[in-house]
């Protein structure tokens, strides 16, 4: 097929199973994601063989984050992940939720892990309750970090979720388990 067919096949980046994440990760691109990954996984007209995630981010909110990342587990159609420009925060643990073996980081991506922070106020036994959702929200990040890099608890919390912000480059992350490939695209 030349490129020219090729063009004229697939219209869309959509009809062609890419989906583009360049924004902070919130309820709206969640979902828009979360949108694309059910209903490609629905459709029985073109069934995709791989989806393809682009993310640019400089992460977000958690909630949303984890619920995206839900789908994508349960996808029955493996989601390959491409990282370009900064992936960070929240985007990086979208990128690395990416199936093993196809998450792919460009050699100019630039990787900010760091423990996540938030703010909360009311009175003491709304904190206390809010401190019990900061240790589950971390123990879920640890675990989610545990299963798709393949490092313990004690290298996690070294080298990706020390006091510190960690920045990686590309090739850096491959060696923490972050993605599997670092390539140009064609």
């Amino acid at each position: 097929m030349t490129s020219e067919e090729t063009k004229k096949e697939v219209s869309n980046l959509y009809d062609a199973g890419y989906h583009l994440l360049f924004d902070d990760v919130e309820t709206g691109s969640a979902q828009s994601a979360i949108e694309w990954i059910m209903e490609s996984n629905l459709t029985t007209e073109k069934k995709h063989k791989e989806l393809t995630l682009v993310i640019c981010s400089p992460g977000g909110d958690l909630s949303a984050g984890f619920a995206l990342i839900d789908v994508m587990r349960g996808s029955a159609i493996p989601i390959r992940t491409i990282g370009l420009g900064l992936i960070a925060s929240c985007g990086l643990l979208l990128f690395i939720s990416g199936t093993k073996g196809r998450r792919i980081l460009t050699p100019n991506t630039s990787i900010l892990s760091h423990q996540f922070s938030w703010g909360t106020w009311g009175k003491e036994h709304e904190l206390f309750a809010a401190q019990k959702e900061f240790d589950l929200t971390t123990k879920r990040m640890i675990k989610h970090y545990k299963k798709c890099t393949g490092l313990n608890d004690e290298h996690i919390r070294k080298y990706l979720l020390p006091p510190q912000d960690v920045w990686l480059d590309a090739k850096e992350a491959k060696k923490l388990g972050i993605c599997d490939q670092v390539k140009e695209l064609k």
